[in-house]
């Protein structure tokens, strides 16, 4: 396992898949909750494969608990770290919602967070491992997400919420989204009114371009616009491309260059607010 492998099949399970993560700095436990690879959004430089439009199907919530007691067992008695992990990653730094799809679109969520809890009691994991949603932020509003990050504040839970762009043509462009910047401020509040988030924003060249200068000075007019409203951000994570994407749009898009990716981080840090950036 690397970095640049985030195959939610090296297990052969449904549900939970682990991956070295970047942005945790170390093992991630996944939980894909979305298996028939359908998202409300489709992000131009998204990895998975054969994406639909859609919504996660029903949960099988025995089988999920299977699989993340099994593997959970796995990682703390057996030899899967020793086998299949880098000396320097062998630790478990989170358990992680994101998989195929969009995470919040299963009716099942808060049952999913509450049966993570329980989880995670019958075993002995590090003080400091997380809880993660990873979530395009949309369906935040929905009441039966509101209760599952409400259960995830008490589980050293966060939610790192996607803002590729504050623009409506350049989040069409990116997420083929048409939600509304008034909509996505709004849910950023509450979302962050509720459980510790972090903004997390993918930067890249498209057509041989990184962001304009139109769409740089958007966003961070976007997100100095949340401080200035008191919003409690924790930060943002900042990352590049690591991996392929299997959109359209693949052929396009490339790494942003070094210099301009950290020039890019440091116009965020000096609105205030921490910078966490993977390049």
């Amino acid at each position: 396992m690397n970095t640049s492998d985030h195959s939610r099949d090296i297990a052969g399970l449904t549900y939970v898949y682990p991956v070295v993560s970047r942005r945790a700095g170390g093992v991630s436990v996944g939980v894909n909750l979305n298996p028939n690879n359908a998202c409300n959004w489709r992000c131009i430089y998204c990895q998975v494969p054969d994406l639909k439009r859609g919504a996660a199907p029903p949960i099988d919530l025995e089988k999920l608990e299977r699989e993340l007691r099994g593997f959970l067992r796995e990682l703390t008695q057996g030899d899967f770290m020793l086998q299949q992990v880098p000396p320097e990653a062998r630790t478990i730094q989170d358990i992680a919602l994101s998989g195929n799809g969009e995470p919040t679109s299963a009716k099942e969520f808060e049952q999913v967070i509450e049966l993570i809890g329980e989880v995670k009691k019958d075993f002995s994991l590090p003080a400091h491992l997380k809880l993660v949603l990873i979530t395009n932020g949309s369906l935040i509003s929905r009441p039966y997400v509101r209760a599952g990050l409400e259960r995830m504040a008490h589980m050293n839970g966060e939610v790192w919420f996607k803002l590729d762009s504050a623009t409506p043509e350049g989040r069409l462009r990116i997420n083929n989204s048409r939600m509304s910047l008034k909509q996505v401020r709004e849910h950023i509040r509450l979302s962050a009114s509720i459980c510790p988030t972090w903004l997390q924003t993918c930067v890249f060249n498209l057509d041989g371009q990184p962001l304009s200068e139109q769409e740089t000075k958007a966003y961070l007019d976007f997100v100095e616009n949340l401080l200035q409203e008191d919003v409690p951000l924790k930060g943002v994570l900042v990352y590049g491309i690591a991996r392929t994407s299997y959109q359209p749009e693949a052929k396009l898009l490339s790494r942003v260059d070094r210099v301009w990716f950290d020039r890019f981080c440091d116009k965020i840090k000096k609105l205030g607010l921490e910078v966490k950036p993977n390049y």
